[in-house]
């Protein structure tokens, strides 16, 4: 065999652009509203993050009927349109990150604290076992709450 490639072999191979990672992991992605953007951000989450981020669009997406979805600032933001942003989910090297942005009026209030006044995290590690019904009760409230300009 010579080493050339045949045309046959070269057209088999799908040309595909990873994307790139940023520091923490965190996939960047063009910015883009919509599902499509959110599922490009998803398939690029490295490792077991990936599947935790189907799982969660696929809850919020279950809770709220008709939610608005955008990646900017290379994160995934959902919202209802008009209304601006509830929640935005982003990689970190050891965990994924969901903001609440008005987390403080949810009840439970979520965990995390954040150095905005009204913003909780929820921080998602490989070994955590997703208390899902939590985590809708929380997507609930949120939808229901005046979103986040951005």
């Amino acid at each position: 065999m010579s080493g050339k490639t045949s045309k046959t072999a070269a057209a088999a191979k799908p040309d595909t652009v990873e994307p790139v990672l940023l520091s923490g992991g965190n996939p960047q992605i063009a910015k883009g509203y919509g599902d499509a953007p959110v599922q490009a951000y998803i398939a690029a989450m490295p490792g077991w993050k990936s599947d935790v981020g189907r799982r969660l669009d696929a809850l919020i997406t279950r809770t709220v009927p008709g939610v608005y979805k955008a990646v900017k600032w290379n994160s995934p933001l959902y919202g209802m349109e008009g209304q601006g942003w509830f929640l935005g989910v982003h990689c970190f090297a050891k965990y994924i990150k969901v903001a609440f942005f008005r987390g403080t009026s949810l009840s439970p209030i979520p965990p995390g604290e954040s150095k905005q006044k009204e913003v909780r995290y929820f921080h998602i590690h490989e070994e955590d076992q997703l208390d899902e019904a939590q985590l809708a009760a929380w997507v609930e409230q949120a939808s229901q709450l005046p979103g986040e300009r951005m």
